[in-house]
């Protein structure tokens, strides 16, 4: 592996410094150098190794967002996602990865400054064209790959191998011409090819391409003539940054007329698209739609366009300074306005049709769907929002977004969408009136009851002005679990049977059913078990009838809740189960804490009391790391409380305590286990005492990489995108200092014990 000199020095620098930022032209390896060092640093970190890529992240705002992203917080609190940040990283020993912060300088630095005051034993690793400029920062300039001295004897072919430059154009150009090899015959010319790119690593990846049509003497005699007339024949005047932008051209030249076009109209997408989006965005005025996919092919053979393997589809990625060129011959061709456009309607059109399929046996595949082209969606919203005349269409985007918005990483994002679009969208109009009572939800999951009291009570004033009944069904709805927020169940019960009735009326089976859940529990919170239970079997029917899952998962909580009250606990039991097995399918922590809650109660209520205080610690993790305790359901707190006293009284406080601070210690994965097999891990501690140094997601995806299970089989089993699998079985690798799949199969068999546990090494790589 290349760059031993380069990574020593960076992981020395960051011995010494808590900031220490790569620099260089684009294409020079600032993140593959700072990938690597974080890679071998990885023992280093017991909290874990994280990469934000912020390429794709084009707005200031959020950039700490973005961030809590990266590191998976899942955090339903109202709180700045700033603040979030430093108390998820105030006591953890992680090192971050911030990877391409040119574009974002002062913002990157001012996170920075505020991160590590914060977190004394944080570590930045960032790459960026120059540096943050930040107190304490140190700064690489990253150097381009080595070839050897000119002015040195000749080396021998095994040491003109052992070149970074050389040796990362033979493993490239393998790639492409099976049975290449370094040979004395073609030695010469592979050695000025990187001269001529000056050893630049995306030089060199894009210029070996050409192998497949040319020998490497033809490509040599093709790049001097491309750098002959960039010079006029004095190739030393030539920068590093201008050799790549010569290559690029010519990459660009060699392109047919339709290719072209296609890279510059990919170059408006955010992160990666797939087929169906190319195929709207980019069709039309020189290329027809039929065309797209053999375009697409051309281009992915050329390395334009990276080819990327999900569950359902395959998605394509443009390197980002390919995608900057791209966006420049737009520019330049003057479609970059058409072509945004086009994008920004696509992607509304996207949010439409996911609400529109929300209830349905597609539900999952949605959710997917729409984290996959999370990146373009929010370049969609902004584009929305910040072009006169199509405000009112990003108020109509994020309202169709809410689901997106509370079943994955963004409900602070969705929220601060929706308020922004409401703050620019004033007029009392019906898309105003359904994005108020959509905020409104994403309000009272935050448990910020009074802002959504307050946006409800406008939305049924225009619903009322309207003459809106789907708006006044919502609002009932809501306005329901505001009540029960602050204990007047008979108004929410009242307000929620409008809801139903409004809701059976305008023949809407996403509200009924969310109208029959929030009822039955607020029949069994009264103690009205006939009734609360007719109501979950409703809800279970319309469900049912639809195909649908997540408001199923739901409906058999809350039934399950008062199966639970009847003192039916087996019945109660398998009910939960049933939800959790789908809530953990679907990564909605939410939904698994409320699962949670009920089989604690269960437990207690069969006098399994050391399980049920184990599961109560294990719930305070959990609500601790949604940021919001009982989030939209803080009426249960009641029977959390008497569950708690109940368990303190049978077991006594030595006993009790043992078994909650257990259960506390365990991962999100090793919870779940418990909660559904009902057996508690070995009593094996964790190195130094610690939990798993997993995250919970972490955690159940080693325990497939144990099972055997392929990256592919992986995201399948958890319905997330394949590329999301692979980066975090690298995390998991990372955390755990190891190097191949086989030694997580040993770790996870060993009871999570990890490699340093009595004095151990890691287990030798069997693959």
């Amino acid at each position: 592996m290349g760059r031993r000199h380069e990574a020593a020095e960076v992981r020395e620098m960051l011995s010494a410094s808590r900031l220490v930022t790569l620099t260089g032209v684009g294409g020079v390896g600032k993140t593959r150098l700072a990938l690597r060092v974080a890679d071998e640093a990885r023992r280093a970190f017991p909290d874990g190794v994280w990469l934000a890529e912020l390429a794709e992240l084009d707005n200031p705002a959020l950039l700490a967002q973005g961030l809590t992203e990266a590191l998976e917080i899942r955090d339903h609190s109202p709180r700045p996602a700033l603040d979030v940040l430093v108390d998820h990283l105030r006591d953890r020993q992680a090192l971050i990865v911030l990877d391409n912060c040119e574009h974002l300088l002062k913002e990157c630095a001012r996170l920075a400054d505020r991160l590590l005051r914060a977190a004394p034993r944080l570590r930045l690793l960032a790459t960026s064209r120059q540096a943050l400029g930040t107190a304490g920062e140190q700064s690489l300039a990253v150097p381009t790959l080595g070839l050897p001295d000119l002015e040195g004897p000749r080396p021998t072919l095994a040491t003109l191998a052992r070149c970074d430059a050389i040796r990362l154009f033979t493993e490239r150009a393998a790639a492409i011409v099976p049975g290449f090899q370094l040979t004395e015959d073609n030695r010469d010319a592979i050695e000025l090819v990187c001269r001529r790119l000056d050893g630049i690593p995306l030089g060199i990846e894009i210029a070996v391409v050409r192998l497949r049509a040319l020998s490497v003497q033809q490509l040599l005699d093709r790049l001097d003539d491309r750098f002959r007339l960039l010079t006029t024949g004095s190739r030393t005047v030539l920068p590093r940054h201008q050799t790549l932008r010569a290559l690029i051209d010519w990459s660009y030249e060699l392109c047919t007329e339709r290719e072209r076009l296609l890279w510059a109209r990919v170059s408006v997408f955010a992160g990666s698209l797939d087929l169906d989006a190319a195929e709207a965005v980019c069709s039309g005025e020189g290329i027809d739609r039929a065309e797209i996919l053999d375009l697409v092919t051309e281009l992915v053979d050329k390395s334009v366009l990276l080819r990327e393997e999900h569950r359902t589809a395959v998605r394509y990625r443009m390197l980002d300074t390919l995608r900057s060129y791209g966006r420049e011959r737009l520019a330049t061709a003057g479609e970059e306005d058409v072509r945004l456009r086009r994008h920004r309607d696509y992607y509304r059109g996207l949010a439409a049709d996911a609400r529109a399929a929300l209830f349905g046996p597609a539900q999952v595949q949605w959710f997917a769907r729409l984290q996959l082209e999370h990146a373009n969606l929010r370049t969609a919203l902004e584009g929305c929002l910040t072009e006169p005349g199509q405000t009112g269409r990003g108020l109509e985007m994020a309202a169709d977004l809410l689901y997106h918005w509370i079943t994955s990483y963004y409900l602070g994002e969705g929220r601060r969408w929706l308020d922004q679009a409401l703050a620019l969208c004033t007029e009392p109009t019906a898309a105003r009136a359904r994005a108020l009572w959509t905020d409104s939800w994403l309000a009272i999951i935050q448990s910020d009851t009074d802002a959504a009291a307050a946006m409800l009570e406008e939305s049924r004033s225009i619903g009322t002005r309207l003459d809106l009944d789907p708006v006044l069904a919502y609002t009932a709805l809501y306005s329901g679990m505001v009540a029960m927020y602050r204990g007047e169940a008979r108004s929410a019960i009242a307000l929620y049977e409008e809801a139903v009735t409004r809701h059976r009326a305008t023949g809407d089976p996403v509200g009924l059913a969310l109208a029959l859940i929030r009822l039955s529990l607020a029949h069994s919170f009264i103690g009205d078990s006939p009734r609360a239970i007719a109501l979950g079997e409703e809800s279970l029917a319309v469900c049912d009838a639809y195909g649908e899952g997540w408001h199923r998962a739901y409906a058999m909580m809350a039934l399950g809740m008062d199966v639970w009250r009847q003192g039916d606990t087996a019945r109660a039991a398998a009910l939960e189960k049933d939800s959790l097995t789908f809530n953990r399918s679907l990564d909605d922590p939410l939904g698994v804490a409320v699962n949670l809650e009920v089989l604690a109660w269960i437990a207690a209520t069969d006098r399994d009391h050391t399980r049920a205080a184990g599961l109560l610690g294990a719930l305070r993790t959990i609500w601790h790391a949604i940021g919001a305790p009982h989030s939209g359901y803080g009426h249960l707190a009641r029977y959390h409380e008497e569950c708690e006293a109940t368990v303190r009284r049978a077991l006594g406080k030595a006993a009790f305590n043992t078994a909650f601070k257990r259960g506390a210690r365990l991962s999100y994965a090793e919870t779940l286990v418990y909660a559904l097999e009902d057996e508690l891990p070995s009593e094996e501690p964790a190195v130094g005492g610690r939990p798993s140094p997993l995250t919970p997601r972490e955690s159940e995806i080693a325990q497939l990489v144990a099972q055997g299970l392929s990256n592919k089989e992986i995201a399948s089993s958890l319905v997330i995108a394949q590329r999301t699998a692979e980066g975090h079985i690298e995390h998991i690798l990372s955390k755990l200092g190891f190097t191949s799949r086989a030694q997580v199969a040993v770790w996870v068999a060993e009871g999570h014990r990890t490699a340093e546990s009595d004095g151990q090494h890691p287990p030798e790589d069997t693959a």
